[in-house]
């Protein structure tokens, strides 16, 4: 009997419909008595990644042939093993477009309406009007990453009267945008904005994508957001950015060393925006994935391919 190990969070109105779609298989999850290296070494399928059950699932001998992991992001799975292995691997990617781009909005406009420098003002208990807000609408916002969230901050971004521009290794075109350009155009479009959107997976061909030459080609009034990897972007490069003013100021929901050290710089800038890596929680999540799920078990029940956010691990995302 083959087994599917489930080490999410499902309800069991969620668990009933795993059985219904996979009628002939174990479904196991940790409350399972038999819980440990010699059940998960006999998983076909694993549903949610952790190094302790992952190393057991990819022992010499195991079966696996599939992880769906509950995240979007998998620079921490042994992506080489599981290509060597041949093990399909599928993500949550989807479930947090709306959370995350409604936080990237609402940094953008924390900036834009100086909502950043009155809420400093609040707490030192002062009444004082600033100068210097701004609006974007009718202005030009660039998305580095066009997939499902930064589609949706595209789309959003359309609602201001926005122009949207968008970065992907190919410059093919992307539903949503205006124009898109590849690793050619990327420092042309980077001065063309008024926004960056940085929603990028942290691969070999995007670590320290955005570093100096890239804050450079930015416009001073630009405001740089990430909600993507905190190691697609040159830290460093980023804080002398700030730092010198060459841009207007920085939203980040990740960092290159989470927690963000208590020594970092970054903490001292007035013109940055600083969240603590919780860009993507609602409280629609474990719904919103285990859809996701329910989908591709219907894929593999039927000899199929799983069909949503299949990753290429050749490419790493």
């Amino acid at each position: 009997m083959p087994t599917i190990m489930i080490q999410v969070p499902l309800t069991e109105s969620e668990f009933a419909q795993v059985r219904s779609i996979l009628p002939d298989w174990r479904v196991a999850r940790p409350d399972d008595p038999e819980f440990g290296p010699a059940l998960l070494a006999q998983a076909e399928v694993l549903v949610g990644w952790d190094p302790e059950a992952g190393t057991a699932c990819l022992e010499d001998g195991s079966v696996l042939r599939w992880i769906h992991e509950w995240s979007a992001g998998i620079d921490r799975l042994p992506l080489g093993r599981l290509r060597d292995r041949g093990v399909l691997l599928t993500t949550s990617s989807g479930v947090h477009a709306f959370p995350i781009s409604e936080t990237v909005f609402a940094m953008v406009l924390s900036f834009t309406r100086g909502l950043d420098r009155f809420e400093r003002q609040q707490v030192r208990g002062e009444w004082r009007r600033n100068g210097g807000i701004g609006e974007i609408h009718g202005s030009t916002i660039g998305i580095l990453g066009t997939g499902e969230i930064g589609a949706e901050v595209a789309r959003l971004a359309k609602g201001f009267g926005m122009t949207t521009l968008g970065y992907r290794r190919k410059a093919e075109p992307a539903p949503g945008f205006d124009r898109t350009v590849g690793a050619d155009g990327l420092l042309e479009m980077l001065g063309e904005c008024d926004v960056v959107v940085n929603a990028l997976p942290l691969t070999a061909h995007t670590r320290h994508l955005v570093g100096e030459a890239e804050f450079r080609a930015m416009k001073a009034s630009a405001f740089y957001v990430n909600i993507g990897r905190g190691g697609t972007n040159d830290e460093a490069a980023l804080v002398r950015a700030l730092q010198e003013k060459r841009i207007a100021g920085a939203g980040l929901d990740v960092f290159e060393t989470e927690p963000l050290p208590a020594d970092s710089p970054l903490w001292r800038l007035d013109n940055a925006i600083l969240t603590p890596h919780n860009a993507g929680m609602n409280p629609y999540y474990d719904r919103r994935a285990a859809g996701i799920l329910l989908e591709n078990l219907r894929d593999y029940a039927a000899g199929r391919t799983p069909s949503r956010n299949l990753v290429d691990l050749a490419e790493g995302y």
